[in-house]
């Protein structure tokens, strides 16, 4: 009797692949690796003008007119409290859906989509908290390289947008 054929693995067959993982989109800021997963972004789009707005926290660089919607724009590097550096042909602005609010993300630059097998991914621990704050979701490992995940729902909470005294940013 021949031998029957080996089953596909995970890694050979998308629909297995797919049950098994999730999707992100990986981006860089500082040279570390971070993603978001794809079902919370809404589209990827070079920067445009922004306004300048009052009475936001550092981090609201103000608002942008996309296709006719007023969104904040929120510098990453600023939020994640790192140094700020001039935009370049490389910087993105990652706009997410985050319960009713749209907001724009602005990264260093956007590297691809990922497929993460369940398997990869770690929740993070009880020590990567500050505050009460849950940034990080959890860190996942691709080949040799680590993203952290980033909460979006916890990152983009109305009252870490805004500065003392001042409104929550909205999305209008």
């Amino acid at each position: 009797m021949p031998d029957s054929p080996e089953p596909a693995s995970a890694e050979r067959n998308p629909a297995t692949a797919a049950k098994n993982s999730s999707q992100f989109v990986g981006f860089q800021i500082a040279g570390q690796k971070y993603a978001i997963p794809i079902d919370q972004i809404q589209e990827i789009v070079i920067p445009d003008q922004v306004t300048l707005t009052p009475q936001v926290a550092a981090c609201v660089e103000g608002v942008t007119n996309l296709r006719g919607q007023i969104i904040p724009v929120v510098n990453l590097r600023l939020l994640l409290d790192l140094e700020t550096i001039a935009r370049d042909d490389e910087t993105r602005m990652i706009v997410v859906n985050v319960s009713d609010r749209r907001i724009g993300l602005v990264v260093d630059s956007v590297s691809q989509v990922i497929r993460i097998p369940f398997e990869n991914i770690q929740p993070s621990l009880d020590t990567m908290t500050v505050e009460g704050n849950h940034d990080v979701a959890g860190f996942a490992k691709l080949d040799d390289v680590l993203f952290i995940l980033l909460d979006m729902n916890e990152m983009l909470q109305p009252q870490r947008l805004t500065r003392p005294g001042s409104a929550p940013v909205s999305s209008v």
